[in-house]
């Protein structure tokens, strides 16, 4: 497969104002991604040659949506998206640490690989997410994408977290109807920021997560 063109990954850098350190530890992350997704499945193969435009640019857009939040839980983590670059745009800052729930063994170790090389402050827990409530629990903000409906990860989260902290979910064009879906079960607040790299897509901030009542 040919590799996606340098223009796409200067124009990801210069659009979302990376420092040239920042730069360096994602070559680094999507060369070890390369090398890995040879013998493990960490992204889908047809997205391997776009992976800047795709897979990093739109894991960039997290991060900045709340700047002041230091200790961050990724669910499904696979093959590092957004919570590694999460973890990238935060080194440097004290108190920091991502952590990457994901509990296919092959996926842990190389999201293990990339924390130990590139010194980022993140942490593995290989394990289900259904089993990650004490993790959870310490979270300030929590993070996922592609993993599930709207209706499910409500559910991963309601009563594991305090109803303040953020949670941010990647959705394409139809997350308007995964909103009404997901309000059959759940209350919630919500504010959808457009996403910067595909039309349609946005990035939910979920809040106050509960379930309904039956006589709701």
């Amino acid at each position: 497969m040919r590799p996606e063109p340098a223009e796409g990954r200067d124009a990801v850098l210069r659009a979302f104002d990376v420092s040239r350190e920042t730069a360096a530890r994602l070559d680094a992350y999507v060369g070890l991604l390369r090398q890995w997704q040879a013998k493990t499945n960490l992204v889908a193969d047809a997205t391997l040659a776009s992976v800047w435009s795709r897979h990093v640019a739109d894991s960039l857009q997290f991060q900045p949506l709340a700047a002041e939040v230091r200790r961050w839980v990724d669910l499904g983590s696979g093959g590092g998206f957004p919570a590694l670059v999460t973890a990238i745009l935060l080194v440097g800052r004290e108190g920091a640490e991502v952590t990457l729930v994901e509990s296919n063994a092959k996926k842990a170790a190389f999201l293990r690989t990339v924390i130990r090389e590139l010194r980022l402050p993140a942490a593995v827990e290989a394990r289900r997410i259904e089993e990650a409530g004490p993790v959870l629990a310490g979270a300030e903000a929590v993070s996922a994408r592609a993993l599930a409906s709207l209706d499910l990860l409500c559910g991963f989260v309601a009563g594991r977290i305090s109803p303040q902290v953020p949670c941010f979910f990647a959705k394409g064009r139809q997350h308007g109807e995964e909103i009404v879906d997901a309000s059959a079960r759940w209350r919630f607040t919500v504010t959808a920021h457009a996403s910067r790299v595909e039309d349609g897509a946005a990035i939910l901030e979920l809040r106050d997560i509960a379930p309904r009542g039956k006589d709701a």
